[in-house]
């Protein structure tokens, strides 16, 4: 059936933070020095092995993993530092930027792109109460028919429950609709769940991502259009 609409994920999908330059900086300052590769990928790894491990931990009050997490991440990156002090600083770091997400620099384009395709936009995010203003900080708001919050309506993926909710939202049956997400165990198990299309994202390949069999895997966003176009395309649409 042909796709009409697309939802998207938010953190990491359309957004993200610029952790690995704070991490490299915090690391300058103590007079270590990693190439920023090698702090994305463990940035990476950390957050695909949360994302298995310990599904909805990423997405609470940073107190309540972040020095867990912060572990892993010098476990990865050979570091052995305090971590009280570590924490400290990278948050002083995040903090000097009033918002400190930030959009891809082709996510606008791709929006654009769908848009000027016909293609509904739609956002289904387990998120807390700044999702719209990191939608509207980043300029990107202007571009969704319809955006659903896990904090706003009391459910989170992969619960088919938001799902439906936004399916109904907008008037579309799931197989009209692509999602488009980073978390294997929210985005494509929720969207299996509905019978919903969905494309995985994940930067570095397979990489952090060994153990899940799915199709298709988008480096980001950007690969979206060409992706719907091929897929319009084989089905004859």
């Amino acid at each position: 059936m042909e796709t009409t609409f697309v939802w998207f994920d938010l953190g990491y999908t359309l957004v993200y933070l610029e952790r690995e330059t704070w991490f490299a900086a915090y690391l300058a300052e103590q007079g270590i020095a990693k190439k920023l590769r090698e702090i994305e990928l463990a940035y990476h790894y950390a957050d695909k092995l949360f994302m298995r491990e310990y599904p909805g931990v990423l997405g609470r009050e940073a107190a309540t993993f972040f020095p867990w997490y912060l572990g892993v991440l010098n476990y990865r990156l050979g570091l052995c530092l305090d971590l009280h002090e570590q924490w400290g600083r990278l948050n002083e770091l995040r903090t000097e930027r009033r918002s400190p997400w930030v959009a891809y620099p082709y996510a606008a384009k791709v929006l654009e792109e769908l848009k000027r395709a016909s293609y509904g936009i739609g956002l289904i995010s387990n998120w807390d109460a700044s999702a719209r203003q990191v939608l509207a900080d980043t300029g990107l708001l202007p571009y969704f028919d319809h955006v659903i919050v896990s904090s706003e309506v009391g459910v989170e993926k992969p619960d088919r429950a938001i799902f439906e909710l936004a399916l109904r939202q907008a008037g579309v049956r799931a197989e009209e609709c692509c999602y488009v997400g980073d978390n294997y165990y929210d985005d494509v198990v929720g969207c299996r769940e509905v019978g919903m299309d969905c494309c995985l994202i994940n930067r570095f390949g397979r990489v952090g991502i060994e153990e899940v069999q799915h199709e298709p895997v988008l480096a980001s966003v950007q690969e979206l259009p060409a992706y719907l176009h091929r897929k319009e395309w084989k089905h004859g649409v």
